[in-house]
């Protein structure tokens, strides 16, 4: 029985031609291995010899024995391998389907290694990522660790990654250093950012269309099974360790690592604002930071893009369309979605519970705010829910209410011009209102000391202290030190601002005692004055509105509930330019600097408001 190279590469051609030969000739112990492919020995043989002799030939023409046909092939050059098993075939199967339509999963192997094998190429529209999953008994891919061949079709490439879950947080963790993140590689690779799993790890990165030959990726594969099979998820130290306590001092250094510098307490102010009530409006001086304090917190606390939105809102809106979309009156089995993404992330929210998200309203008052958001302020307080459709008539998908869930927070910014509207007091009695200014001095420290921002580096900095920031917001716990002077001070403003019709009400009244709460959480160092002076700034004086004469006798008299001693409130505060606001005489440094402006304004103008352009 001779026969040539030649002879047994020919035969090899056929059998890539006709990949069902293998069926019924495939070898139980070793592969021919030819150019990164695996071949069953004898069938190379058999083809070579009906090529040759028009007759097929079996390893029982050998007596059973394989030394004589091994010695054939080595003998031409051929590589005799012991067969592993692979996965490959299942492999490139799986990448030639992920480029079409089709997302039919039955004829894939169920299993590997004794390692549950899952396939999925979406449900309804196609996945961006199609995935394959190897699955230990007691892990889920929406819950634990587990290998992962991740296809990133937009890139172009297939990466074989230490998966970990992203619809709940893994309780277990992969117990290896120094490996880089889907994330950082992307980063690296000038990819952008990963539409999905970025926190998972490399293990290798292949060119989808330039695949490695059958040995490396069986090899590759199996190494990661067969440690993935070794670990003992019962082991303590597969435990993700306790999510980190929310620590506002790590905030403020990342911060200022990338350049962005607020007032000593602006920052707390708006932290704790946040965790009082999930409904934070920020108003103040144009191009003071107010978006960019926002859009930083919610990338340092956010694993990805998808947990919040930044929505620039328009003068056109006159009602909820553009953020809960509408029914189409022409299909009405079809809910049109808005283009601005908001009903999906509050959707989203609702199924990640355990994870914040954010909407960040820019340019809030640019349209009545009433017209588009009363929806949103109605169940703020009634914890009801939003009806979008009549049950029963829409079939896309979209719930025909929607909860408000509690992990959503809402955050406005505001500015005052010609060009917008203002806020009336329903709104403004179910926010926190935290004003941004810039002073001589930060204005003297920002112009000798100008840099560029580099936010991307704060994204998911915070993300491991995002459980503890909810714990945070979930407790309803008052103010309890102080307390007595808290009332006091209260009850003072409550008598005055009632003057003008600003009074407030239980819920406000509520919610400065939770504010209060939650400084004293994030900063113990702070006094009970600088609290109280915060909850009067936030809570008390955005309500405060009216002519010269309806307002200045209620702000004189305020102001004076903000000092000590024998202070003129008129003579040496009000008109005084060069007053001390930090002095030692002063009890509430940001309420008084705030009266005294709209005093000025009232006397200037005729009449002032909270809200100044």
């Amino acid at each position: 029985m001779e026969f040539s190279r030649n002879d047994l590469l020919e035969a090899i051609n056929i059998i890539d031609e006709n990949p069902a030969l293998r069926n019924k000739r495939s070898s139980s112990t070793y592969d021919l291995f030819f150019e990164g492919k695996t071949y069953p020995p004898i069938l190379v043989l058999s083809i070579a010899n009906q090529l040759k002799n028009g007759k097929e030939i079996f390893l029982d023409d050998f007596d059973k024995k394989v030394d004589v046909p091994f010695r054939i092939l080595k003998d031409h050059g051929f590589e005799i391998i012991r067969k592993i098993q692979s996965y490959y075939n299942e492999l490139i199967k799986f990448l030639q389907q992920a480029r079409t339509a089709d997302q039919k999963t039955s004829q894939y192997q169920k299993s590997f290694l004794d390692l549950s094998a899952n396939v999925s190429f979406g449900k309804g529209a196609p996945a961006k990522i199609p995935w394959i999953s190897f699955l230990r008994k007691e892990v889920t891919t929406s819950n634990g660790i587990y290998p992962v061949y991740l296809y990133y079709k937009k890139e172009g490439i297939l990466i074989l990654a230490y998966g970990i879950s992203e619809t709940n947080d893994s309780k277990f963790h992969w117990p290896i250093k120094q490996h880089q993140t889907i994330e950082e590689y992307f980063g690296q690779n000038n990819l952008g950012k990963p539409f999905r799993y970025g926190r998972s790890y490399i293990y290798k990165v292949y060119d989808a269309n330039n695949m490695p030959d059958q040995r490396t990726i069986d090899e590759d594969l199996i190494s990661l099974l067969e440690f993935y099979k070794s670990l003992e998820l019962d082991d303590t130290s597969l435990r993700d360790p306790k999510p980190n306590n929310f620590d506002l001092l790590i905030l403020k250094k990342d911060l200022i690592n990338v350049n962005l510098k607020f007032s000593e307490t602006l920052t707390q102010r708006f932290v704790a604002s946040l965790l009082t009530k999930p409904f934070v409006i920020l108003t103040g001086l144009s191009g003071s930071g107010k978006t960019k304090l926002a859009q930083a917190f919610v990338q340092w606390i956010c694993q990805d893009e998808s947990q919040y939105r930044i929505i620039p809102v328009g003068a056109d809106w006159t009602n909820r369309e553009p953020l809960l979309g509408y029914p189409n009156a022409l299909k009405p089995e079809e809910y049109v979605k808005p283009d601005s993404g908001v009903l999906d992330l509050i959707i989203q929210a609702n199924n990640q519970p355990d994870l914040p998200h954010f909407l960040i309203l820019d340019e809030m008052n640019l349209s009545h705010v009433e017209r588009y958001f009363a929806d949103f302020l109605s169940v703020m307080e009634s914890k009801e829910e939003i009806p979008l459709y009549a049950e029963g008539t829409v079939q896309n998908g979209i719930p025909a209410r929607l909860k408000l869930p509690s992990n959503l927070f809402i955050i406005g910014t505001v500015n005052i011009d010609e060009t917008t509207n203002m806020f009336s007091p329903k709104v403004l009695d179910r926010a926190n209102t935290i004003e941004f200014r810039v002073t001589q001095d930060e204005m003297k420290n920002f112009l000798g000391n100008i840099k560029d921002i580099n936010m991307g580096t704060l994204t998911g900095n915070g993300a491991g202290m995002a459980k503890s920031f909810l714990e945070l917001a979930a407790s309803k716990e008052f103010a309890t030190a102080g307390i007595t002077e808290i009332n006091e001070a209260l009850l003072q403003f409550f008598g005055e601002l009632k003057k003008t019709g600003a009074e407030f009400g239980y819920r406000t009244a509520i919610e400065i005692l939770r504010l209060i709460h939650q400084l004293t959480v994030l900063d113990y160092t702070l006094t009970a004055h600088q609290k109280i002076d915060i909850a009067i700034m936030q809570k008390l004086l955005p309500k405060l509105h009216g002519s010269r004469r309806k307002l200045c006798p209620v702000l004189e008299t305020l102001g004076s509930f903000c000092i000590t001693g024998d202070i003129k409130i008129i003579k040496d505060v009000f008109e005084n330019v060069d007053f001390d606001f930090n002095g030692t005489n002063v009890l509430y440094s940001l309420s008084l600097e705030k009266i005294s402006r709209m005093y000025r304004g009232a006397i200037d103008n005729g009449f002032a408001s909270f809200a100044e352009a």
